[in-house]
């Protein structure tokens, strides 16, 4: 957690964005870093975990991170708990809480409320089109001997 937290503190201070840091660890050892680099990259998903999981996947040369801890300076958005659970994580450390980053202008809350909403009653418009077409590539998906599970 310490070297989250170093990670959170140098880079906001180096202006790649806000205060958030992130490593994961295997077998005791840390084997990825990352940390928030919104304001860098110019890139909203670049979250502190995303960069963490990015740069962990690439090192380990695999899709999922069984295996692996993840250890975050802050609690994690909903769009970093989803990669989290698609990157099969076994653990997740946090310091500060969800509410810490609201109190600072991170506030996701409105992303919670928005999810628990059907698609067509959400602030940004969703609507439902050409399923035929699509369900047809699932059809083909499900069939093919190609496809790789992840």
């Amino acid at each position: 957690m310490d070297e989250a937290v170093r990670l959170s503190e140098q880079c906001m201070k180096e202006g790649h964005g806000g205060p958030f840091g992130c490593v994961i660890v295997r077998n005791g050892k840390i084997i990825a870093r990352g940390w928030n680099n919104v304001l860098i990259n110019k890139d909203p998903t670049a979250h502190a975990e995303m960069t963490a999981i990015r740069n962990a996947c690439k090192i380990l040369n695999r899709t999922e991170l069984t295996g692996c801890d993840l250890y975050t300076s802050c609690e994690p958005c909903p769009m970093c708990m989803g990669a989290i659970y698609w990157a099969h994580l076994n653990h997740v450390f946090y310091a500060n809480t969800r509410n810490d980053a609201a109190a600072l202008g991170f506030d996701d809350s409105f992303i919670y409320k928005e999810l628990k909403l059907n698609p067509g009653q959400r602030a940004v418009p969703m609507t439902q089109m050409d399923k035929a077409a699509a369900q047809a590539v699932f059809a083909y998906w499900q069939s093919w001997e190609g496809k790789r599970i992840y």
